[in-house]
């Protein structure tokens, strides 16, 4: 029988750069589709989140402003620029917005724990997805469990942020910005996808929730085939060399971290995109942590390089400020092998037991991401 004859029932191999074309169409499908999940939270309550963080006064009711105010708009880079531009016109405080740049640093969590709910039908990868998603969480968490009552009581962050600001200001540091083309011809998608919708009649809140049910099933359609490409495209012999390369060094996975946020604007499509890598076991938990580390620092990129076209040295302290909490999270976790065990271990155990009963999914993303900040903001605040 010739090489290339087939038996009955047996399909052929799809080539390698077929492969390679279909994943990157569907990893631009699946931005598109967090983009207008972005898109329908706006629509639903956007409109208000500005006006959330003022005449807020407790640092626990801070944090959860800044948490609850990042799932609304679904972006940590304008919630921060929110705050800075506040801070920065004397509305609020440099002292009371430090612990709302914390909470932004959780709320923008949300979405890639949401990108991993698309593969909940399938245990094994459910069990990686979700576990890549909530490390994150509990990363961020943790972070501000460590340095908020340590700002509390030293104040290290602000006064550090108010030093560097006023060395940058006596520098003539000018503001800069860039314009990311993925970042671009992602919210060009969503946009398209958006006013297809809208002709039809929709708006308010049911356009909200149209997008929204829109963005879930597309996102389900393409972590499943992303994840199948993947492991197709990637044999275990590169798997095995991606991990080791991370394993060998973690630098070199935050500074990936760092690159790609800053390259697309938004920590939440780098964390989401090791969501499928980590559901088709191509990257381990353990590996993926240190770019997730990186995409921290990387999306504090956008608001500093804004604020340093600003008069008022606040806002940029600010901008400062979530620099150095997220600098200080990877350099107080990354070093210390037990430390990054905590933020791992955690995830694991959620999502043992979110694969065996579902509830648990519910009972995490609502009560970490609605109800403790809605009684941090509403009744604490």
């Amino acid at each position: 029988m010739n090489a290339t004859t087939l038996r009955p029932g047996e399909r052929r191999a799809m080539p390698p750069w077929a492969r390679l074309v279909i994943t990157v169409g569907l990893l631009y499908v699946f931005l598109v589709a967090i983009k207008l999940m972005e898109s329908s939270f706006k629509l639903m309550g956007g409109g208000s989140a500005g006006s959330l963080f003022q005449g807020i006064e407790s640092p626990f009711a801070g944090v959860m402003v800044g948490v609850l105010g990042t799932v609304l708009v679904q972006s940590s880079s304008v919630t921060t620029a929110t705050i800075v531009a506040l801070v920065g016109s004397g509305q609020i405080g440099l002292t009371a917005a430090v612990p709302m740049i914390m909470g932004a640093n959780i709320g923008t969590t949300v979405t890639n724990t949401l990108v991993s709910i698309g593969s909940v039908r399938r245990s094994g990868e459910f069990r990686r997805a979700f576990a890549c998603a909530t490390m994150h969480d509990f990363f961020n968490y943790l972070c501000v469990i460590v340095f908020l009552p340590l700002e509390l009581a030293t104040g290290f962050l602000s006064r550090t942020a108010v030093w560097l600001s006023g060395l940058l200001t006596s520098a003539g540091t000018q503001g800069a910005s860039f314009k990311s083309p993925i970042k671009t011809a992602v919210k060009a998608g969503g946009k398209l996808v958006q006013e297809q919708v809208e002709s039809v009649g929709l708006e308010g809140k049911t356009l909200a929730v149209t997008l929204l049910v829109l963005a879930i099933g597309l996102i389900f359609v393409c972590l499943h085939n992303i994840t199948q490409q993947m492991k197709a495209l990637l044999a275990a012999r590169i798997e095995a060399g991606l991990n080791a390369a991370l394993a060998r060094s973690g630098l070199v996975g935050i500074a990936v971290g760092i690159v790609v946020t800053v390259a697309v604007q938004s920590s939440s499509i780098t964390t989401s995109l090791l969501v499928p890598l980590c559901a088709a076991g191509i990257l381990t938990l353990d590996n993926a942590l240190p770019v997730t580390l990186g995409a921290n620092i990387g999306t504090t990129v956008t608001a500093l390089l804004a604020s340093l076209a600003a008069e008022s040295t606040a806002g940029l302290s600010i901008a400062l400020v979530h620099v150095l909490f997220n600098l200080s999270g990877a350099v107080c976790f990354f070093p210390f092998p037990f430390m990054r065990r905590i933020p791992v271990t955690l995830a694991r155990r959620l999502a043992v037991l979110a694969t065996r009963n579902k509830l648990w999914i519910l009972v995490y993303v609502g009560v970490m991401f609605v109800v403790v900040p809605l009684i941090g903001v509403f009744v604490i605040g």
